[in-house]
C-alpha cells in the first residue's frame, strides 16, 4: 500500500501505551528507534516475537536503540498479554512500551496495515511490519512480513548495526555481512581520501575489470 517508506519522516503521533501517553518524536529524541507492529494480542507468532524483542533488549540498549511495539488492542489487553510473553520467554522482561491502537488510526499513519487480514468485525489488522528510525526521525529501513511468518531478530540486530556503521563512516556492508566483518568503502571516496579516512588500511579486490571499486576495511 502507498504511504510511509524509507526516507520519510515518521509522524509525530501521540498514543496511549503501556508506559503512559507517548509523543513519538519526544520518545525518539536523539536515538535510533525500532517501531514494530503485530496483528494482535494473544496470538502465537506475535507472542514469540515480543518475547524475542525482550530477549534482545540489552543488545539494543548497547547500540543506543529504543523499542516501541504496536498492536491494535487496548491497554488492558496489552498488560495481560505481557504476562504471557514473559512467561513464554523466562528471564526476559518487556521493558519497552506497546502502543494501543483500538481505532486502527496509528497503523494507517505508520503504513502498517495488512490488506488481507481482518478481524471478526471486518476491521483491518496490522501487518507484521518494522521500521528502523534514525535520530533525524526518518525511516532508514522497513521490513514487511505476512502474519504467518515470524521475523528473525538476529537479522534486525544485523541491519541495525549496518545502518549505524553507514551513518558513521562512508561505508556499506556487503552480502551476508555480520558485525565484525569488513565493510566496503563507498565509491564516492577516492583512494587518497580512503588512506586518510581509514588509517587502519584497506584491501582492494583484484577484478578482471582492473577497476579498484571493491575495497574492504574494518571499522
Amino acid at each position: 500500500m502507498p504511504g510511509l517508506t524509507i526516507g520519510d519522516t515518521i509522524p509525530d503521533l501521540v498514543a496511549d501505551s503501556t508506559h503512559g501517553k507517548i509523543k513519538l518524536h519526544d520518545y525518539i529524541g536523539a536515538s535510533w528507534t525500532i517501531i514494530f507492529s503485530h496483528p494482535g494480542d494473544f496470538t502465537p507468532v506475535c507472542t514469540t516475537e515480543l518475547g524475542q524483542m525482550a530477549a534482545q533488549a540489552p543488545e539494543f540498549a548497547r547500540l543506543g536503540v529504543k523499542l516501541v511495539g504496536l498492536s491494535c488492542d487496548d491497554l488492558q489487553s496489552h498488560n495481560e498479554w505481557i504476562k504471557d510473553i514473559e512467561a513464554y520467554t523466562p528471564g526476559c522482561k518487556v521493558t519497552y512500551p506497546i502502543l494501543a491502537d483500538p481505532n486502527r488510526e496509528i497503523i494507517k499513519q505508520l503504513n502498517m496495515v495488512d490488506p488481507d487480514e481482518k478481524d471478526s468485525a471486518g476491521n483491518p489488522l496490522p501487518s507484521r511490519a518494522l521500521h528502523i528510525v534514525g535520530p533525524d526521525k526518518r525511516v532508514k529501513l522497513s521490513f514487511l512480513y505476512p502474519a504467518t511468518t515470524g521475523r528473525n531478530m538476529d537479522e534486525v540486530v544485523r541491519v541495525l548495526e549496518s545502518l549505524q556503521k553507514a551513518s558513521k563512516y562512508k561505508v556499506a556492508t556487503p552480502a551476508n555481512w555480520k558485525p565484525g566483518d569488513p565493510a566496503v568503502i563507498s565509491p564516492s571516496v577516492s583512494n587518497e581520501q580512503a588512506k586518510e579516512m581509514f588509517p587502519q588500511g584497506y584491501k582492494t579486490a583484484d577484478l578482471p575489470s582492473k577497476k579498484d571499486y571493491l575495497r574492504f576495511t574494518n571499522v
